[in-house]
Formats: structure tokens, C-alpha cells, sequence
């Protein structure tokens, strides 16, 4: 009997002989017992203090145990608690509506002990494992609500401010924590550096590498700069530090790092394996950007090159993750690089490309969410002082 679980009961029966034989049998097992005289009287208990199994009598005056079944199902912090109807054995077309309504199990009258004390055992073991299961789903969420905060912590809390110019950003997770990520800095020269990546991955597993990625791509940047050396190489650098020293992990991420000199527009770029940038002319002329390199932690020793483009006055370069381009609609069709560039307008500054942008990919879905992580980056000359 010390090894049998033990547990909180509350028997709801409007017979006092009832309730006098199953308090005494279930007190005899060490279970701690409550008695309720009636439905309402059951309820109100229910509400002020916590119970591992109800027995509930079907035929009471006041409310009837169809009625408390129905109450305690509909509510959340009730509707887990094992729920064994007492029945007279001629009433068992009620008792399968009460299973049917979610009651765990049944009893009939007059009570069998060994089967009373069997079911409120495997009630209490279901109840423990339920238990069990949301107090570590509750332990996830709280973890997985502490890796979203970090990961807000790496993304800029505020974005750069240049005379002439607009850097505007855009981040909407597909879950907690997510993969994708956007950066921008001023150098010591006053170039700007911007950098969007997307790991090919989701989750947990995605979020930790993209931590990695950002804060050695931060480092290596800082480090060629007092170096004296292209702050591009950081990109390489990344690269070989994740090819040696994580290639069992098969983990790799799309990069774009652009440097701009803000003083003529000129931009120099690496494309890691990242969706091509689009360059938005003032004259609503779209041209694709270029592939430069394979993705970041893909191969030892890759090459990437360094290409040149240049912003003029109302001009903008839009990049952004695979999330908007491979979003996809009811029926199959992905968003695609037609409807991004159709769905940019070269009257609209930065900020405006964004909003559109997210509008159009969640019209495309009809969906409330998205099912990959929208990442945008958006650098837009207008050259107002």
C-alpha cells in the first residue's frame, strides 16, 4: 500500500452513506479526501483548491453530474483532472455520454473496493504523467522565452543615423527563436557596415548558430579595422573559423556584408550564398545583385570576391532572407523575386519599403504568421541634409 500513489479527492454525491463508504475506504489508502453534498458545492471547491481525481455522482438535486462534467471540461485549469462518474448500473447509456464528454472512467453501484481503489490509482498515475508533461512543456516555454530576449539582445537596438541616409530594418520570427539576423555599425572611417544572414536551420539549434555567426562576424570586423585591413575579410575569416572548428555540426549561413562610403555611395559587398540584394533605382529600374562566395561554414578555404555598385539620390538597396521570396501560398506558389520587385515602389523611402513588403508576403500566404523567419534590410539615399 506505501507504494500505491496517493492523492487529493473530491467526491461529489448528495448521499451521505455514499460518501461516508468511499471517504472511509480512500482515507484507509492514504489519500486525502473532500466531500461535497451536491454539483454547485463540488464546483465551488473545485475553484478554491486543487484536486487529483473527482468522483462524481451522475442523479443529484441542485446541478447533476452531467452539468458539473460539462462545467469542469469547459474550464482550462479544470479540464486535466480525472473525472470518474458513479453510476447505478441500469444508467449506462448516461455513463458512455459522460465518457464521451471527457469523464476519465466509471464506477456502479453498490461499489466494488478493489475496482474503486484500481481506477483511482490509474487516474492518479495519468494525472501524474499529465502533470509531469505540462510542467516540462511550461520549463520550455520559459527557456525557450529566455533564448528570444538573448537573441533580441543581438539585433541592433537602434540603427545608424547618416546624414542623407535611411537604414531601416525588419525582423519577424516564423517561432521563439530563430535563425535569421541583420546588423549595422559605424566604422572609426564613418563607413557604414550592414550585414543580414539567415542560417539554414530552424529553432533552437538555428538561433545558437546565428549568435555565433553575428558575434564572430562582429569580432573579426573590429579586428581588421585595427588591423588596418578590408573590414570585408571578416567574412572570410568567419568562414574558416566555422568550416574547422564546426563542420561536424553540417550547420551553415547565407551572409550579405556591405560597407558603404556615405560620402559618395559607393557600396562594396560580399554575397555569401544569400538571396540576391535588389537595387532599386530612382527610376523604379530593379537590378539583382551578385553571388560572391558560397555560404558561410559551407567549405574550408572558399573564395569570395568583392564587388562594387553605387547608391545614387533616391536610389535603394533592399535586401532580405529567403523567408520572403520562398514564402508560399495555399496553393504551392512561392512569392518569388517578380512579386518582390512589383511589390516595391521607387516613390517609397526605406521604412515604407518594409511595411509593403511584409503586407504582400502575408497576403501571398493568408496566413496570420509566417512559417520561415522575414528578415529586411533596407538602405535608401535621399540625400536630404
Amino acid at each position: 500500500m506505501a507504494d500505491q500513489p496517493t492523492g487529493r479527492i473530491l467526491i461529489i454525491d448528495d448521499s451521505e452513506h455514499n460518501r461516508y463508504l468511499l471517504e472511509r475506504q480512500l482515507c484507509r489508502h492514504g489519500h486525502t479526501v473532500v466531500t461535497a453534498i451536491h454539483g454547485r458545492q463540488g464546483l465551488e471547491y473545485v475553484q478554491q483548491q486543487p484536486f487529483d481525481v473527482i468522483l462524481l455522482d451522475l442523479m443529484m438535486p441542485e446541478m447533476d453530474g452531467f452539468t458539473v462534467l460539462s462545467y469542469l471540461k469547459r474550464d482550462p485549469q479544470t479540464r486535466h483532472i480525472p473525472v470518474i462518474v458513479i453510476s447505478a448500473i441500469d444508467e449506462i447509456e448516461d455513463v458512455v455520454r459522460c465518457i464521451e464528454a471527457g469523464a476519465e472512467d466509471y464506477l456502479t453501484k453498490p461499489i466494488n473496493t478493489i475496482l474503486l481503489h484500481a481506477k483511482i490509482n490509474a487516474s492518479l498515475e495519468r494525472k501524474w504523467l499529465r502533470d509531469q508533461e505540462q510542467a516540462h512543456l511550461t520549463a520550455m516555454r520559459y527557456e525557450l522565452e529566455l533564448g528570444r530576449r538573448m537573441q533580441v539582445d543581438f539585433l541592433p537596438a537602434t540603427l545608424p543615423q547618416i546624414s542623407g541616409w535611411e537604414i531601416t530594418a525588419a525582423f519577424v520570427p516564423a517561432r521563439e527563436v530563430a535563425g535569421d539576423f541583420y546588423d549595422a555599425f559605424i566604422l572609426p572611417n564613418q563607413q557604414l557596415v550592414c550585414l543580414l544572414g539567415d542560417v539554414c536551420d530552424k529553432g533552437v539549434g538555428a538561433a545558437l548558430f546565428m549568435a555565433l555567426t553575428r558575434s564572430l562576424l562582429r569580432a573579426f570586423i573590429e579586428q581588421t579595422v585595427l588591423d588596418g585591413a578590408d573590414p570585408l575579410r571578416a567574412v572570410a575569416m568567419t568562414n574558416e573559423y566555422i568550416a574547422r572548428h564546426h563542420h561536424t555540426s553540417r550547420t551553415f549561413s547565407t551572409i550579405f556584408c556591405a560597407v558603404v562610403d556615405p560620402t559618395d555611395g559607393t557600396i562594396r559587398y560580399i554575397n555569401a550564398g544569400h538571396p540576391l540584394p535588389l537595387l532599386l533605382r530612382a527610376s523604379g529600374q530593379g537590378e539583382m545583385l551578385s553571388l560572391t562566395g558560397p555560404a558561410i561554414g559551407w567549405i574550408a578555404n572558399a573564395q569570395f570576391t568583392i564587388e562594387t555598385i553605387s547608391l545614387q539620390v533616391g536610389d535603394t538597396l533592399f535586401a532580405y532572407t529567403d523567408g520572403v521570396t520562398e514564402a508560399r501560398a495555399p496553393n504551392g506558389a512561392l512569392f518569388g523575386e517578380e512579386r518582390l520587385l512589383a511589390a516595391l515602389d521607387p516613390a517609397l523611402s526605406g521604412s515604407r519599403h518594409l511595411e509593403t513588403v511584409q503586407r504582400a508576403v502575408m497576403a501571398h500566404t493568408g496566413r496570420q504568421q509566417p512559417e520561415d523567419d522575414l528578415t529586411m534590410l533596407a538602405i535608401f539615399r535621399h540625400g536630404a541634409t
